[in-house]
């Protein structure tokens, strides 16, 4: 396992004393996707513009500060949010590039609180240009870095407990599932080549990512994906916040 990498961390104040740490992840060009598995293939290339990436999951903390309420099964204030469909998030977002300090920052620099796309989601995942091709978020141990079926005790866990990654990013590979912004499709053939979301299906798919507490190990390799209905809420889904 690398040590622990030195990332330099923006934290993003919103209100009394509470901040989001933010990752800001380097531009490049990387392979998407494994050609092993139907829904992940074929690889291809993708060129990804510099952004900003959560460190964390959304934690119950942040939800709360900034919605006023906690919908999460497990409770607790360091734990990830979770019961948050897709729909769920939009409000989320809209709400906290709402706030007077939110709304400055982003009149600064040009960019806003979304969803990550699903390609930025992986190219952060494995690392950006920092990767040294873990199968996982940061290991070839799935156990360092996650929190899945076979150590979960059947629960959320604490953010940040785990091993990073390369990028000094957290619980990417378990823990929770974390939706991306774009519609679910069944393959990659006419994916965006520019890390744009993929967002031309009608139907309600939305795409998550990173597996979760209740997952196999299979389900959290950083090139896994799965499917969810954008209005369904579960103890294993929450979210990672993304600015670009």
């Amino acid at each position: 396992m690398q040590n622990k990498p030195l990332v330099p961390i923006l934290n993003i104040p919103i209100a009394d004393g509470l901040s989001i740490p933010m990752v800001t992840v380097e531009g490049g060009d990387f392979m998407m996707g494994r050609d092993a598995y139907r829904y992940e293939n074929p690889i291809h290339p993708v060129k990804i513009a510099s952004f900003e990436i959560g460190q964390y999951p959304v934690t119950q903390a942040l939800w709360q500060g900034v919605m006023q309420d906690n919908p999460s099964h497990f409770k607790g204030a360091d734990l990830p949010v979770e019961q948050i469909s897709w729909d769920d998030t939009r409000l989320f977002l809209e709400k906290l590039n709402a706030l007077p300090n939110i709304q400055q920052l982003n009149e600064q620099d040009g960019r806003r609180f979304r969803l990550p796309t699903e390609a930025q989601w992986e190219y952060a995942a494995r690392g950006g240009r920092q990767s040294l091709g873990f199968p996982y978020a940061g290991s070839h141990q799935l156990k360092e870095v996650g929190w899945f079926s076979q150590n979960s005790h059947r629960a959320t866990k604490p953010v940040g407990l785990k091993l990073p990654n390369e990028l000094c990013l957290y619980d990417m590979s378990g823990n929770v599932w974390e939706w991306c912004a774009d519609h679910w499709q069944d393959d990659y053939k006419k994916a965006p080549q520019d890390g744009s979301a993929w967002a031309e299906s009608d139907g309600a798919g939305r795409v998550v990512r990173g597996g979760s507490w209740s997952s196999s190990g299979n389900y959290c390799r950083v090139s896994s994906r799965y499917d969810s209905i954008a209005d369904f809420r579960d103890d294993n889904i929450g979210f990672r916040l993304a600015r670009y």
